[in-house]
């Protein structure tokens, strides 16, 4: 078949037309959405939409194991989601709805919960393995929303 391309005729075979649109096709799907990465470096869960905070909050069923540092997740719902051994860390959870989550190994650190709702949130397995020292404790309640009074 002959096709024109910048003023110049070409001609193609089928074969080679479809190949250029499958081609296309997979140029697409690459450029297209986010993927939200594992500690390990694998793809965890791919999507379509165009902010990590609609993907985390599409995917939030299973996102064990995610790469979410520093992501900005404020007013997110996140209810039920599985965020176990997730990175966390210095993420903007403000006011985001974690009830039910699953936050067991969860990294926190520098993570700002300010107004989240933490209602039957699992921060530890039976028996909890997360070591906290007593001078950690006004900074934990505080993170919870809870005023340390003397």
């Amino acid at each position: 078949m002959k096709y024109t391309l910048k003023n110049k005729d070409i001609e193609l075979t089928d074969d080679e037309v479809k190949e250029i649109v499958k081609q296309n096709q997979v140029k697409e799907k690459k450029v297209l959405g986010i993927a939200i990465m594992g500690r390990r470096g694998d793809i965890i869960f791919q999507s379509t939409k165009t902010t990590l905070k609609e993907v985390v909050v599409e995917g939030k069923a299973n996102l064990r194991g995610a790469d979410l540092c520093g992501a900005d997740l404020c007013g997110a719902n996140l209810s039920g989601a599985n965020l176990r051994d997730a990175n966390l860390y210095g993420a903007n959870l403000r006011d985001a709805n974690l009830r039910d989550a699953n936050l067991y190994g969860a990294n926190l650190r520098d993570a700002n919960l300010y107004g989240a709702e933490l209602q039957n949130a699992k921060f530890y397995g039976r028996g909890g393995t997360q070591k906290l020292t007593k001078a950690q404790l006004p900074d934990f309640l505080n993170a919870l929303g809870f005023q340390v009074e003397e």
